[in-house]
């Protein structure tokens, strides 16, 4: 279960029509809408194109309904509906579903909280058994001990996602300032630790009996299934379920503001300054939700955005991604933020003082027709990625049902999206933006208290104090109870049956080559009118010169910034106006340029792609901008727990000497001493087609695909690409743990991990296989024992990376409260040590069930498909190596995983970083285990111990 702030696509997304007509010709997604005799809501949307089905609950309860003094509640509840019901036993919602080959989440809003699961569609009644059972049959089995159980669970989830964060605490500032006591947004979804840990087992079943009756939820499936089998099983699953608690909507409760207040923290994990102003605005569905929405991005999105123009162009405060602009529309009220992410040491008068130049010259300027048609043109594109997967689809359809009333009402929202001119986004700015009261956070590094605004009041932040581990904070493991079961029409506590077997049948793979070297691979889906593709080039970061690291990173930075021919501002106006994205990015072992775009819009978009490429600019005012934006990200980075983590994993994992022990991104001292020169030998040298793959998805054949790359054809010559031979590195014989000293830290970040193999290297399935029970899933060991168990962490878990020109990295993972770092670090060895001699029959029968069923969902979207092709091209993978590998998984014996599990899985070849508090943390660790720590800083580098 992760903390969801889903976001909701009001503004762009799903189009949908009801059965008896069509909202908009082409644009129609048909579903069925009925409701039960107890007020449940049900829509059933048919989508027979893959053989799995989502199934999707939303309840119309958020932290907007919970009581001051119980904060976080409706989130804690979501938490508790996780663990068992009546007919469902401890853990079985985590561990059925990822056995039934399924993926499954939770998440709470303000407003909402949604559960949902996408599984074979033979496991559909399976789910609507275990669903229903925790919407009518869960209260009976929740205990004290239950309740006591999850409250570290959640607490560390808050830690791991707000007190262990840069700018984490900013939204808990902003609420207290922004809304009254009492008012419902006055507090954030989170909530507050004290009021956690004061909920009773009174408070669960309260929360329960008020909010969780069927008629206050919709239930949405949607996927390949049997309509009238499926409303047969509705019936007999929720339709006995009695009505019950509060379903009225609650009132609009917008604020305003008498004065603007201006507040200031020192963030331990910030390293740049930060900047919000947020201003009160309407709720969802307000007649001026579609201007203010056009606004955010008139003000910030692209190259001629007033806050683009004048605080990262004309000042350079600020790189062009600390710079945006939002709108956000909740049930009772919104908010318009303005956020700017300065430059390390600017002060935050200075870009206040930018900001309001920027308004006044939006003020005085207006904005462009391009600029609405620019936001307007992505609709029908975006509409189309919106319904790519069942997820996807059935969360709308469940949202816009429970909140507007019409599941089909996205309808509306994209034609008054359509109709909004400049005037309607002019009076929205005059309305709720100019001169209007504001909440102005400032958020800066600690001890940076120079930059904060002049004028600005301390925040009233509440941090946790770190303690010692008590041994009573154990979970405390309850004895088996009986169940008082509620009464039913049937026995609910028969799991039933699986259904048919689900036929998956994988889409064809077409490949071809160009006469200058660029493999092709393709795949026809003609579900969507759309296109997906990428040209990936080997090398990236593998390419760079170890002791100037980040030319490879800046390389796709600067490509996208113009051509020979056309502007930054021309080239993003050519992308936009076509509804079409491009995209560049650098990765250890290969550079990629992805897109997608309508079908209609493919060529065209493919010539932009050629352009880029082969046409660069080399403009030296958005370069000195790229390294900038680059040197921004590295400062970020330095106060990241997470990222440290894996820079220093890196480098003890691959040894100074090679170049995958540095960053890609690089350092903050190379970086700023790249030149332009650098970035055209680098292109010189290594980008040909020789060394590059073309992926292809979506509604175009491979004759029109193969014309597209003609000019790639003939205008791309071919050179030899050089690549660099590296030693590889050596397990180590003896383990040894690296520690970074992150003060105050509230969560410990730890990585357990070694090199593996190649992902051309025959055991590497084997390593898959091997690997799924011991953490590959929310059903692996190590989530059981050190978050269920354990309440030590919101969530542990081991993978096993692909990589072409050097081994992988096997890890083991988590992020666990500050005071129980030792004892984590005790637990996975445990758990890690014992693994292999553990493996049975019975967990390989499960692990093979788990990953033949998980091949349903494979193929859903064009992005799963481009996946699938990338796999192929990068690591040398045969066409069917999806196939491939379910042949390895119904091959695999006991005796193989446990061989594997103990040449691979040895603690004593593995590499232990730690990044938390030393004060509090360092020292135990010395008292046993894998070796006394060695103190690092955050880039692996030795540090004297005082």
């Amino acid at each position: 279960m992760k903390l969801n702030h889903l976001l909701v696509f009001l503004a762009i997304g799903l189009l949908l029509a009801g059965c008896s007509q069509k909202k908009e010709s082409g644009l129609n997604l048909p579903y069925e809408k009925y409701t039960l005799d107890n007020g449940l809501d049900v829509i059933l949307h048919e989508d027979k194109s893959d053989p799995i089905v989502s199934v999707c609950i939303l309840v119309h309860v958020g932290s907007n309904r919970e009581k001051p003094g119980r904060t976080g509640f409706a989130h804690f509840f979501e938490h508790m509906l996780f663990q068992k019901s009546e007919n469902v036993p401890q853990g079985g919602f985590f561990q059925n579903i990822n056995e039934w080959g399924g993926t499954f989440n939770g998440g709470t809003s303000n407003d909402f909280t949604v559960y949902f699961e996408v599984v074979p569609n033979d496991a559909l009644e399976k789910v609507l058994w275990m669903e229903s059972d925790r919407m009518g049959y869960f209260i009976n089995a929740i205990t004290t001990e239950d309740l006591e159980g999850e409250k570290p669970v959640v607490k560390n989830e808050k830690r791991q996602r707000v007190d262990n964060q840069p700018y984490g605490h900013t939204e808990y500032v902003i609420r207290k300032a922004l809304y009254p006591e009492g008012h419902p947004y006055n507090w954030t979804v989170i909530g507050e630790l004290e009021d956690l840990q004061a909920a009773t087992i009174g408070d669960v079943k309260e929360f329960y009996e008020k909010w969780y009756g069927p008629n206050n939820a919709t239930l949405v499936i949607a996927g390949d299934y049997n309509k009238e089998e499926v409303k047969q099983l509705v019936e007999k699953y929720f339709g006995e379920i009695p009505s019950r608690g509060i379903d009225t909507k609650m009132e609009p409760q917008p604020v305003t503001l008498d004065s603007t207040k201006i507040l200031y923290y020192e963030d331990d994990y910030a390293s740049l300054p930060e900047i919000r102003i947020t201003y009160p605005t309407v709720e969802a569905f307000h007649p001026d939700q579609w201007p203010l929405d056009a606004l955010q991005e008139v003000l910030s999105v692209g190259k001629r955005a007033p806050l683009y123009k004048t605080l990262v162009e004309k000042y350079e405060f600020a790189p062009e991604s600390g710079v945006s602009a939002y709108h956000q529309n909740s049930e009772l009220a919104g908010t318009f933020t303005i956020r700017v992410r300065a430059n390390k040491g600017i002060d935050l008068d200075s870009v206040r003082m930018g900001i309001k130049e920027a308004l006044d010259d939006f003020e005085k300027n207006g904005f462009s027709d391009k600029d609405l048609e620019r936001i307007k043109a992505r609709l029908e594109t975006e509409f189309y990625n919106s319904i790519s997967g069942v997820f996807d689809k059935s969360f709308q359809l469940a949202f816009y049902n429970e909140y507007a009333g019409d599941p089909g009402y996205i309808s509306e929202s994209i034609a008054n999206l359509k109709q909004v001119s400049k005037e309607d986004v002019m009076n929205a700015y005059r309305k709720y933006i100019k001169n209007k009261h504001s909440v102005i956070t400032n958020f800066v590094p600690k001890g940076k208290k120079e930059l904060i605004i002049s004028g600005s009041q301390l925040a009233d932040v509440k941090e946790e104090d770190i303690t010692p581990y008590q041994p009573s904070e154990a979970l405390a493991q309850e004895e088996d109870m009986a169940v008082v079961k509620t009464p039913s029409l049937f026995d609910r506590s028969v799991e039933p049956e699986f259904g048919k077997k689900p036929l998956v049948t994988p889409p064809p793979i077409w490949t071809d080559q160009t006469s200058n070297g660029i493999n092709v691979y393709g795949i026809e889906n003609n579900e969507l009118p759309l296109v997906n593709f990428s040209l990936r080039l080997m090398g990236g970061q593998y390419l760079d010169d170890p002791d100037f690291v980040g030319v490879a990173n800046l390389m796709t930075d600067i490509m996208m910034e113009g051509t020979a021919n056309k502007t930054p501002e021309e080239l993003e106006d050519a992308i936009g106006q076509l509804g079409s994205t491009i995209n560049m990015g650098t990765a250890d072992e290969y550079i990629t340029i992805s897109g997608n775009c309508l079908a209609r819009n493919y060529q065209a978009t493919m010539d932009l792609l050629v352009e880029i490429l082969l046409e660069p600019r080399w403009d030296e005012a958005e370069f000195e901008r790229a390294k900038q934006r680059t040197i921004n990200t590295i400062q970020q980075r330095e106060t990241n727990p997470d990222a440290i983590a894996g820079v220093v994993m890196n480098k003890f994992l691959y040894g100074e000497n090679h170049i995958m022990s540095h960053p890609s991104i690089g350092y903050i001292e190379n970086v700023e001493k790249i030149n332009i020169n650098d970035l055209k030998n680098f292109y010189q040298s290594y980008y040909a087609p020789s060394v590059s793959n073309f992926h292809v998805v979506g509604d175009i054949n491979q004759k029109k695909v193969m014309n597209s790359l003609k000019d790639l054809e003939s205008k791309w010559t071919d050179k030899e690409v050089v690549f660099p031979t590296y030693s590889e590195a050596e397990v180590p014989s003896d383990p040894q743990v690296y520690f970074v000293d992150i003060p105050n830290a509230k969560q410990s970040v730890l990585r357990i991990c070694r090199l593996g193999v190649r992902a051309s290297d025959p055991i590497f399935n084997t390593l898959l296989i091997s690997n799924e029970k011991l953490g590959g899933s929310s059903n692996g060991n190590l989530f059981k024992v050190l978050r269920e168990e354990k309440g030590y962490t919101y969530g542990a878990y081991s993978l096993v990376n692909r990589q072409s020109f050097d081994p992988g990295i096997i890890l083991a993972y988590a992020s666990v409260r500050s005071n129980v770092t030792k004892e984590s670090l005790d637990t996975f060895k445990e758990v890690i040590s014992s693994y292999g001699e553990s493996f049975d029959e019975e967990e390989l029968e499960k692990t093979k069930s788990t990953l033949i069923r998980e091949n349903t969902r494979q193929f859903e979207t064009n992005e799963d498909l481009i996946g699938i092709l990338q796999n192929i091209s990068t690591f040398g993978l045969p066409l069917d190596y999806v196939d491939q590998f379910q042949k390895d998984v119904t091959s695999m014996t006991v005796e193989t995983v446990k061989k594997t599990v103990s040449e691979y899985y040895d603690l004593s070849n593995m590499i232990y970083v730690v990044v938390g508090d030393k004060q509090t943390q360092y020292d135990r660790l010395k008292v046993e285990g894998p070796g006394n720590p060695i103190l690092v800083d955050k880039y692996g580098n030795l540090v004297p111990v005082n």
